[in-house]
């Protein structure tokens, strides 16, 4: 069957995915499982992103359950995919759901800002194609005894990889008042910063999420309760960044990815905060741009190379029926970058 047929055969598996809520947790045996299963954001639009790609490996930075990278696999029979994550219980789920691939589907437990030396340790070579999808994942959030929950009482937690010692608990009970508002207002983009962290300072030790939760909604004054979704998102997200460091290291990880394309390979990612939006523009303007400087109006004088195009400029975004079936998807913003060979040339 030739490219465009396959790809055809999984956007129609990916339509019929969406009229069905469950069709994600059935596995191989016909049984139902909730264990890191969720809609995958933009199925369609990132299938559609990465159709080009030439033949080889491509690297899921963020496997998740593998949503993406299963239905990448069935679409192109000539594409591999390196699977990494730092959380294990993602790891266990996509392992299973991409057994039915074989040596296809290489996974290995690892966070992106360390993919250059996982790709080499596992002697991957020149990458035909990326995915970053971003942030944490449904699952993650709806097991309390994570600590990603602002709804259900848990741990002060928040850790994607177990392993390491920080947790949310050092940042809220640990951090001074003006860092903590620091981290608010620059990973999450939080207005009332400063008196969130006030709040949370005043009543140390803050115990479990719950008490979190609580003390934020009581920070934020009513009018900005009532707008914008649950008080207590975005300080959340912005604990959930810091542990996990997930802005520090997303840009050196973008220029690893895209520096390790073959030409005419292609990066998706998606994002969903303008934070972590940011980064992705910067890092791909830099990367079409080679980084050039000069006046926008006048020709490049500095001799900065370009390494790659942007097939479209700006930022897609979900289609509305997705955003109303899929409260997750309605932030995210999708990303796409093509490598050039050395001669500039797609």
């Amino acid at each position: 069957m030739c490219r465009h047929l396959r790809l055809a055969s999984a956007l129609g598996s990916v339509a019929r995915e969406m009229t069905d809520p469950q069709a994600e947790s059935r596995q191989a045996d016909g049984s139902d499982s909730l264990s890191f299963q969720h809609e995958s954001v933009m199925a369609a639009e990132v299938l559609d992103a990465l159709a080009p790609c030439p033949p080889g490996p491509v690297l899921d930075a963020t496997v998740g359950g593998g949503g993406h990278a299963a239905l990448l696999l069935d679409a192109r029979p000539d594409l591999s995919v390196v699977g990494l994550d730092r959380d294990d219980d993602a790891l266990a789920a996509s392992s299973e759901r991409l057994a039915s691939f074989g040596s296809r589907a290489l996974l290995h437990r690892s966070a992106f800002g360390e993919l250059g030396p996982t790709l080499d340790g596992l002697g991957v070579g020149p990458l035909s194609g990326f995915l970053f999808d971003l942030g944490v994942s449904s699952p993650q959030i709806d097991v309390a005894d994570r600590g990603f929950s602002y709804r259900e009482a848990g741990p002060l937690d928040m850790r994607m990889d177990r392993r390491q010692p920080f947790t949310a608990d050092d940042v809220v009970n640990g951090y001074p008042e003006a860092d903590l508002a620091r981290l608010l207002s620059e990973n999450a983009d939080e207005r009332h910063a400063r008196r969130i962290a006030r709040s949370v300072v005043a009543a140390r030790p803050v115990r479990d999420t719950a008490a979190l939760a609580d003390l934020v909604r009581s920070a934020i004054p009513a009018p900005a309760r009532r707008t914008g979704g649950h008080p207590a998102k975005r300080t959340f997200q912005a604990i959930r960044i810091e542990v996990n460091d997930e802005l520090g290291q997303l840009a050196g990880a973008l220029d690893e990815a895209i520096g390790r394309l073959r030409p005419g390979g292609r990066g998706a990612v998606l994002s969903y905060h303008s934070g972590e939006d940011r980064i992705v523009k910067a890092r791909f303007d830099h990367a079409a741009t080679g980084g050039c400087a000069c006046p926008s109006r006048l020709p490049c004088a500095c001799g900065a190379v370009p390494v790659a195009t942007l097939p479209r400029r700006s930022a897609r975004t979900p289609a509305s029926g997705e955003s109303e079936r899929n409260p997750r998807a309605a932030s995210a913003r999708l990303r796409v970058l093509e490598r050039l060979d050395a001669s500039g040339s797609e």
